[in-house]
């Protein structure tokens, strides 16, 4: 249903139709539409993390171009599962909404896992970052994506503007790009911290 719909248009009652049982048959499984989603949710995590620990492999280049693989890798391997996208773009606002104090520490305690699995995945790749700084770009990564892939899928009445009006066509988003370029450039950073820390203590003059 979600190639097919976003996931503020698909509804209980027609999940219930389409696996052919009664609305109340759902609920003995699933307490909300949202608990359902968020299933949905840590499965596509998971086979996300995995899908990235068959893509990468430690690599011998420099820091810098291995930051700028890894950033190539997870982009297209992200834009290859709008699903994955489209859920978590909506989970904050709305899958973690309508569902009970177990349910929000289930998908909690999955999600932690996935995201510990990405940081490990980036420390492998990327072993001149330390736990924290690997902890940062994934953090970096997954909130770049969650807000870069709604504003990459305007509206009819923007494509249609963007369209007519030349000036205005740079504004929409290619998700691929942004998250790529921004990775990149979060990554680069971290390097040129960890190369360069900057001291705690004020020289005295």
């Amino acid at each position: 249903m979600l190639t097919e719909m976003p996931v503020a248009k698909l509804s209980l009652n027609e999940l219930s139709r389409r696996i052919g049982l009664a609305k109340s048959n759902v609920l003995r499984y699933f307490e909300s539409r949202e608990a359902v989603l968020l299933e949905l949710l840590q499965a596509q995590m998971q086979d996300w993390v995995t899908d990235l620990e068959h893509s990468t492999e430690p690599d011998a280049g420099t820091p810098r171009k291995r930051g700028d693989r890894l950033a190539e890798i997870v982009a297209a391997s992200m834009a290859r599962r709008p699903v994955l996208c489209d859920l978590l773009a909506a989970h904050a606002a709305v899958l973690e909404h309508n569902i009970s104090t177990e349910v929000a520490i289930q998908y909690k305690h999955a999600m932690r896992r996935s995201v510990q699995a990405l940081t490990r995945l980036v420390e492998r790749q990327l072993p001149e970052l330390d736990t924290g700084d690997a902890d940062l770009l994934v953090e970096t990564i997954l909130l770049v994506a969650m807000g870069a892939w709604p504003w990459s899928r305007p509206s009819e009445a923007m494509r249609a503007a963007y369209a007519a009006d030349p000036e205005l066509a740079a504004m929409g988003l290619d998700f691929t790009e942004v998250l790529r370029r921004t990775v990149a450039t979060t990554i680069s950073g971290l390097l040129a911290r960890q190369q360069n820390p900057i001291s705690d203590t004020t020289p005295t003059r």
